[in-house]
């Protein structure tokens, strides 16, 4: 071999050493690196590599897949590449070198960035997404509103907003505890979410509060949608290993044609909500522009029945409708039913029908409900050392106050702070009320007759399987509801009705008192049956306690 063979040697020999060199320095970074011919050869993969493609390694696959979005020609350029079959992210990055034989060819350098992306996305979640429901929340919400009042206005067609709140959600909340609340939120989340045409649009907005956005290219279904989910509420919920029903209602505004921004979609759909409660349960209502004033006042009557109850609730007055009893000669006054009016400064007047729910509603009834109770024990308690130590005091009890878990211990306080005694005071509870929970009812109105005040079931007739309720409850009294009263001596089974009601509270030893007897046929039929109270116009209206006394002490 002449000088310049052994040269060239020597210089391979130093080349080899180097690319293994290299070798060794590439399989031990801490990133994948390939390099991929123009003919689609893996000229050179490292062990990371391997790993991060579980060793498919196909050339032709591989530079097509990692070149995918890559900008042809750029230098350095980069993006972000998903595996789904492995469920990996990873930043791929390009760039061309010469290859030892002098070629151009393209090396790939590629890092797993899947647990970065993983943190991102929940990150992502935590802004965007509701922590119990894993609904989107409030402020996704108005991102995607604002997106779809855009595209909307921009393509044309309409969209709609669903504002949705449980009927019932507070009595779920404290009859069986705030655990079993999350459970039924995640439920009515889960259903939701079931509900075609809206499986990617609902969001809670806190509480016990939904918005679902029914996009233009879903709109042509929302009367399914509607319909599937009144449908899911007029199915019990389990809960506690029991059924319980609990309804929504809902008001939707229509976007463009409605409001086309955000916040004036959202309180016009809100006042639509306010109307379908006004209604009834498990409905919904449409905005209308001519219903918005009355709307406002409602929000009037809101706000000034809030102010009402922070100041004493000094608005308010209670008046007394006279109970008679006809088992006795001349029908003697045996004491009256306490009934809330309320006077308001600023409006005037206001009927109980329209301010009693709407105090239910917003859970102002709690108050108001004390007031009326410590006030009718303090007047009985006056009656009583006034000459007449047999009046008693009916009060009624809403479904809010009976579900406090220390509603007992309030009765107790009056009991005590106003010195009447306890089997002068009746407190009134609906069936309706009663049926929702029996067991819970049961418990707690055992609490209170423990305390010797007695319990009237009022509006009796209206619920569902009367009288086997009546053998459930703890109760002493039956008050028939004015319905069937109304029909008396014209209809067969309201005579009929009474008639029965009548003869099993006496076989079972309880009272019966009909209220709503306004004429003298009511009357004269009501006396040729077993009852001892009566109470209606023709007796006496509510009045205030000063024109009570002045006709009854």
């Amino acid at each position: 071999m002449g000088k310049e063979g052994k040269q060239q040697g020597k210089l391979d020999g130093m080349d080899m050493n180097f690319y293994i060199s290299g070798v060794e320095i590439l399989e031990n970074i801490g990133c994948g690196i390939c390099v991929c011919s123009k003919e689609n050869k893996v000229l050179f993969a490292n062990g990371k590599f391997r790993v991060f493609f579980n060793g498919r390694i196909d050339g032709e696959r591989v530079r097509r897949l990692l070149s995918q979005g890559l900008v042809d020609g750029e230098e350095g350029s980069g993006k972000e590449l998903y595996i789904e079959e492995d469920r990996k992210w990873f930043d791929v990055h390009r760039t061309q070198i010469r290859w030892m034989d002098q070629r151009l060819v393209e090396l790939y350098t590629v890092y797993d960035i899947t647990e970065t992306k993983r943190y991102q996305q929940r990150i992502e979640r935590q802004a965007n997404n509701d922590f119990l429901t894993g609904l989107y929340n409030r402020m996704r919400c108005e991102k995607d509103l604002e997106k779809q009042i855009r595209l909307t206005k921009g393509k044309g067609g309409e969209g709609a907003l669903l504002y949705m709140d449980l009927d019932d959600f507070k009595h779920i909340n404290d009859g069986l505890g705030h655990q079993y609340g999350d459970v039924l939120l995640k439920l009515i989340s889960n259903n939701l979410r079931m509900v075609p045409g809206i499986e990617s649009s609902c969001y809670r907005m806190g509480g016990d509060e939904f918005i679902i956005i029914v996009t233009s290219t879903r709109f042509c279904m929302l009367n399914s949608i509607l319909n599937d989910i009144r449908d899911m509420f007029e199915k019990p919920w389990f809960l506690k290993g029991a059924e319980y029903y609990c309804t929504m209602s809902m008001g939707i505004a229509r976007f463009p044609s409605d409001g086309d921004t955000v916040q004036e979609l959202i309180r016009k759909a809100d006042l639509a909500l306010l109307e379908a409660k006004k209604a009834g349960k498990n409905r919904y209502e449409f905005y209308h522009a001519a219903r918005e004033g009355h709307s406002f006042k409602r929000l009037d009557l809101e706000k000034n029945m809030r102010d009402a109850t922070l100041n004493a609730c000094d608005e308010f007055e209670v008046y007394y409708q006279p109970i008679v009893d006809v088992s006795k000669p001349d029908n003697p006054c045996m004491g009256a039913e306490a009934l809330i009016r309320w006077n308001s400064e600023k409006l005037g007047f206001i009927s109980p029908a329209e301010f009693i729910p709407l105090a239910e509603y917003l859970g102002l009834i709690n108050p108001i409900g004390d007031y009326v109770l410590r006030q009718a024990c303090q007047k009985c308690k006056f009656w009583n050392d006034s000459g007449h130590p047999e009046y008693k005091v009916n009060v009624n009890l809403s479904v809010v106050q009976l579900l406090q878990n220390d509603m007992a211990d309030r009765v107790r306080e009056v009991l005590e702070d106003t010195k009447i005694a306890p089997q002068n005071l009746t407190l009134e509870v609906t069936e309706g009320l009663a049926i929702n929970d029996m067991a819970r009812m049961k418990q707690i109105l055992g609490q209170i007759k423990g305390l010797g005040v007695r319990v009237a079931l009022d509006d009796f007739g209206t619920g569902y399987s009367s009288l086997n309720h009546i053998r459930e409850m703890p109760i002493d009294v039956i008050k028939i509801d004015r319905c069937f009263i109304e029909h008396l001596g014209k209809d067969e089974f309201a005579n009929v009705f009474v008639k029965i009601v009548c003869e099993l509270a006496a076989a079972i030893g309880m009272n019966v008192c009909v209220e709503g007897v306004e004429h003298m046929l009511q009357y004269e039929i009501l006396k040729k049956m077993q009852i001892q109270m009566i109470q209606g116009f023709y007796f006496g209206k509510p009045m205030r306690a000063e024109e009570f006394e002045k006709k009854y002490l």
